[in-house]
């Protein structure tokens, strides 16, 4: 170990001791810490550094060679924070005056484009429940609330039988953050939902409960059990490592896009507080959007 990198293990054992115990940390953002801070060391001691005495410029150095090296953005980003976080704990130490990364931005994460199924895949998984049994019912409505309605998770086993307004073929949906929606469902999603309600369901339930989607017990469906339901039938379809629930709301979002539904009408469907979230959507189908430029464009 060079006299640089040696002079600096004292400090990162007491930032380590300091996320423990003040902190209070879990062990592997601990752990993950520490290894993202002695590999910043060995970088400054090759430099002839510790890091009490580098700069701003040598932490971003450093940044920009992990991103040079195909860092994955989020690692590069968990790197930022551990030094970030490193340095000011040195100010709070009075081991250092001034943080020297203060102004280092975090990079932004790539965020993902989600994987879908096309409208034929969907409409498979659809129809692969036996509709003949009161599981495959309760499956049935699954699958055709969840692509058909663009639910989450937690808003589908939260949904009760005083939700469904199989009158009016809506959903009162209660999302994220305590907001409540309501969402039209298509012919396809009432009737596999009023069928569940009416037959399946009604030979299920157990008293007082009053959740829509159940559990062969005749309880609330559990997000294990919702889980477990769907890639038992995606399974033989080819489809269990591509299907999940929020796999079946991005198909909802994607294929209403696809179809030329308004922007600001998907987000209100989602129940997306800011815009921003539902464009990643736009960015799906690439193939879709030059065959739309290939026909309608007069110079195309």
């Amino acid at each position: 170990m060079s006299r640089s990198a040696a002079g600096a293990a004292p400090q990162l054992r007491a930032f380590v001791d300091y996320l423990s115990s003040e902190r209070q940390l879990a062990a592997p953002t601990i752990e993950a810490y520490r290894r993202d801070l002695e590999r910043y060391a060995g970088y400054l001691a090759g430099r002839g550094l510790d890091p009490q005495g580098a700069s701003g410029a040598d932490a971003r150095a450093y940044l920009r060679l992990l991103t040079e090296l195909h860092l994955a953005p989020a690692s590069v980003a968990r790197n930022l924070s551990a030094i970030k976080t490193f340095y000011r704990f040195m100010v709070l130490e009075k081991a250092l005056e001034n943080d020297p990364v203060a102004a280092l931005a975090t990079p932004r994460k790539e965020r993902r484009l989600p994987r879908i199924l096309s409208a034929v895949e969907a409409g498979a998984l659809c129809q692969a429940p036996d509709p003949s049994t009161p599981l495959g019912q309760r499956d049935r409505a699954v699958f055709e609330l969840l692509y058909g309605a663009g639910l989450r998770v937690s808003e589908l086993t939260g949904l009760t039988l005083a939700c469904v307004d199989f009158d009016g073929a809506s959903l009162r949906v209660d999302g994220k953050g305590g907001r409540m929606r309501l969402i039209p469902i298509g012919r396809a999603a009432l009737g596999a939902a009023r069928r569940w309600a009416e037959e399946g369901r009604a030979a299920l339930a157990r008293p007082g409960v009053a959740e829509l989607i159940l559990s062969v017990r005749g309880r609330a469906i559990s997000r294990m059990g919702l889980w477990k339901m769907i890639r038992r039938h995606a399974l033989p379809l080819g489809l269990a490592e591509r299907v999940s629930p929020h796999v079946l709301r991005h198909c909802f979002a994607t294929h209403l896009l696809e179809g030329g539904a308004d922007l600001r009408v998907v987000q209100e469907l989602l129940g997306h507080r800011d815009i921003s979230t539902t464009q990643i959507y736009t960015h799906l189908d690439r193939s879709y959007l030059r065959e739309v430029h290939r026909t309608f464009h007069p110079r195309a």
